[in-house]
């Protein structure tokens, strides 16, 4: 192992440089003008242009990506594909004993994250979970307040995200908005993919990780738009010590808002925005208190475990749990679709594409990630049963 300053960089190989693709390269971009990575190479059936790669020095492009990670010796591989591609990717990167940053979700279904957990152990060799949240310094901080009694006794978690997208993003790719496609399972729900953070950073913060923190998940998945996958859903997840965690969103918010988790306490509660890595502490006879933390990048942290020993901030075990709920939300029935008197159409802040809002969302999430309840048990006439609907 080289001493901190005198590494060589390590040869990367990006896999998936289109759409969300572009924030890795700009990562890599960052950490190579550090010298502590450099590109080595690029897998994606779209060849980036030389003004892509401008700065970054001779990169290889194939769509082989077996050939691309002999050719380029990499050291690490940065997957950023469609869902239902990291299993196999990751473990053909692990046979060859390359290091891996997988993007969240890590897999379709509970099975496949266990094949490829299993194989990457078995490898040998580090891999990192793409929850950039749960790189957040802000995850220590209120977990100290917890444990400080800052707040009183735990009284359970909720979460809050409410998200407008429009109608294009449920085209972006074949398998957007879908919950299987040819037969396999992709899940690209909103609480599988686009707020999969927020499950995974309620559970955390719970302090609910592994699969066997897991004892018992309730859903309600639903659909305002014209996918296969659910748009609005909640999930509320019982642990194996005792705890609610609640996690209501959505893609169809009358005003879209800063995602984050509460944590509900006996005497106060904290609340984590945590794409902003915000805290607030409210509690009873004290003025509020805010503070911002900083951040570990994930691939980052990888390249400092291969190099200094760091520990990993998200490996494969980090987010068993949060594969528990995945997997439930696969197993549970098909994503109910919504009356059309349940939502409108309207237009993007810019006026430049259409989207669907469902009237009311926006406080029924805030309220689920309050009390710790379901849509239905909020009221929401359209997350009611059939039968109480029509009375």
């Amino acid at each position: 192992m080289s001493r901190a300053g005198t590494e060589e960089p390590l040869p990367v190989v990006l896999v998936g440089a289109r759409g969300h693709g572009h924030w890795h390269l700009a990562n890599i971009r960052r950490l190579a003008g550090q010298g502590r990575v450099r590109l080595a190479g690029v897998c994606d059936l779209t060849p980036l242009t030389a003004d892509e790669l401008d700065g970054l020095g001779p990169v290889a492009q194939s769509d082989d990506f077996e050939t691309l990670l002999a050719v380029t010796d990499a050291r690490i591989a940065v997957l950023c594909t469609p869902i239902p591609t990291h299993a196999d990717l990751a473990l053909t990167a692990a046979r060859r004993g390359v290091h891996l940053l997988v993007e969240k979700p890590p897999a379709p279904s509970y099975a496949e994250y266990r094949r490829m957990a299993d194989g990457i152990a078995a490898a040998g060799v580090a891999c990192n979970i793409g929850f950039q949240s749960l790189g957040s310094h802000a995850l220590t901080a209120v977990r100290d307040l917890v444990r400080e009694g800052v707040i009183g006794e735990p009284a359970g978690i909720g979460a809050a995200g409410a998200w407008v997208r429009d109608e294009a993003y449920f085209r972006r790719a074949p398998w957007a908005g879908r919950r299987r496609l040819h037969g396999a399972d992709v899940l690209d729900g909103v609480l599988t993919n686009p707020l999969a953070h927020a499950v995974a950073t309620a559970l955390a913060l719970d302090g609910s990780t592994a699969a066997e923190d897991v004892a018992d998940v309730q859903t309600e998945l639903f659909r305002a738009h014209a996918i296969e996958s659910d748009d609005t859903s909640c999930v509320r997840v019982t642990t194996a010590h005792g705890s609610r965690v609640t996690v209501a969103a959505t893609l169809c918010a009358e005003t879209a808002a800063e995602p984050y988790v509460v944590v509900h306490g006996t005497r106060g509660r904290l609340t984590f925005w945590y794409k902003q890595d915000r805290v607030l502490v409210q509690r009873t006879g004290h003025d509020p208190e805010e503070t911002v933390h900083g951040r570990t990048d994930l691939l980052e942290n990888l390249a400092d475990h291969l190099t200094r020993g760091t520990p990993l901030c998200v490996p494969p075990a980090a987010t068993g749990a949060f594969m528990r709920v995945l997997d439930a939300i696969r197993r549970a029935p098909d994503p109910v679709a919504l009356e059309p008197d349940a939502w409108h159409t309207a237009t993007t802040a810019d006026g430049s594409a259409l989207r669907r809002v469902v009237p009311g969302i926006d406080g029924l999430v805030a309220a689920a990630a309050d009390t710790l309840s379901l849509y239905s048990e909020l009221g929401a006439a359209w997350a009611l049963p059939e039968e109480a609907r029509a009375r």
